[in-house]
């Protein structure tokens, strides 16, 4: 028995790595029905066929940004994931209005939804591009962090609990650059790498559907909840993963090339997890922080004062211990990535 147990749910944006990652732990816990609502409907197919499990699973064809959707998708459900967004930084950079749409209108939805079917839960994954950001996308993530939040105060009368979590890179996931350079090294024999001096927050997808799970279980409503997460140099992690796919190529890793190509659209050197302003008003959790919103401290602050408050600072990537090259590669064997 858990939290899950016999509940039903929503997954909306779900046939991506992390939603493939959530579903496999919720299962485990005997939920009532999975709803998976996405826009995709040959990755659905694939997912029901993996899944192959018309009892517990419903697959629902349709777009966060479309309400009357998301509304009808929401009805009689206990707990709402919404993973669905525009998260690649220059398509979103080149096309500002799309990621508005479903990053910013598509958790409006999400919310208002959510009230209306008086749902029990209902949990955002962020990122960490949100802090301070530096483009369109960590732009939209803030403002969707910031409505969920700000519904949580004031739902009036309605159960829902509205909650965000902020995410590193997840290692592996769908477009990120583990994937990427394998690929590249396959088939071209080069690695592209932005800068050598990138710092990035990394999580692995087991610590990503874990933090998702636990915080729908543990939220009082309103934080924000952020992993501790370790930093890495994207050079060092590029020199691993071509020493690992040359072995298991059998090619002398002398022939793969490694190119510096510079930042794109929207890129910067750090990511920072937590303003020194955020800070203020964070616990620590012991694996985890909790970000409690300046606006509604009062609501917040009673449940949290018997936790440890976090050192005031800005935690980015830039300031951080950075993993050594072989704890990288310990790390990504762990999580079978290499």
């Amino acid at each position: 028995m858990g939290y899950y147990t016999g509940k039903k749910i929503l997954v909306i944006g779900g046939t991506g790595t992390i939603g493939h990652g959530l579903i496999k732990e919720l299962v485990k816990q005997g939920p009532k029905v999975i709803r998976i609502l996405s826009r995709d409907e040959y990755k659905q197919f694939i997912m029901e066929n993996e899944i192959n499990d018309d009892k517990k699973f419903r697959f629902l064809i349709g777009d966060v940004r479309d309400y009357e959707r998301v509304e009808r998708a929401m009805n009689n459900i206990d707990v709402v994931f919404n993973l669905a967004a525009m998260k690649h930084v220059p398509a979103c950079e080149y096309n500002p209005g799309e990621a508005i749409k479903t990053n910013i209108v598509g958790m409006e939805n999400v919310i208002k939804a959510a009230m209306h079917n008086n749902v029990e839960c209902v949990v955002f994954t962020s990122s960490d591009k949100a802090i301070n950001p530096a483009n369109s996308y960590g732009a939209t993530k803030l403002l969707a962090e910031k409505l969920v939040q700000a519904a949580n105060f004031n739902k009036g009368n309605c159960r829902t609990k509205f909650v965000a979590v902020r995410f590193g890179n997840v290692m592996g996931s769908r477009g990120s650059v583990i994937p990427l350079f394998k690929k590249q090294i396959e088939q071209n024999r080069k690695i592209t790498v932005t800068d050598p001096e990138m710092t990035r927050f990394m999580m692995t997808l087991t610590q990503a559907v874990k933090l998702i799970m636990d915080t729908a279980e543990n939220t009082i409503g309103g934080e924000v909840f952020v992993l501790k997460m370790p930093v890495i140099k994207l050079y060092d992690l590029a020199e691993v993963v071509l020493e690992e796919t040359c072995k298991i190529l059998n090619i002398k890793k002398e022939d793969v090339k490694l190119h510096i190509i510079g930042l794109r659209a929207g890129e910067r050197k750090f990511e920072e997890l937590m303003t020194k302003e955020e800070s203020e008003f964070a616990f620590d959790l012991g694996n985890m922080y909790s970000v409690l919103p300046s606006a509604y401290l009062e609501n917040l602050y009673e449940f949290y004062e018997k936790h440890k408050k976090v050192e005031i600072k800005s935690y980015n990537s830039a300031n951080k211990n950075i993993l050594r090259k072989e704890e990288i590669r310990t790390l990504l064997k762990e999580e079978g990535l290499v």
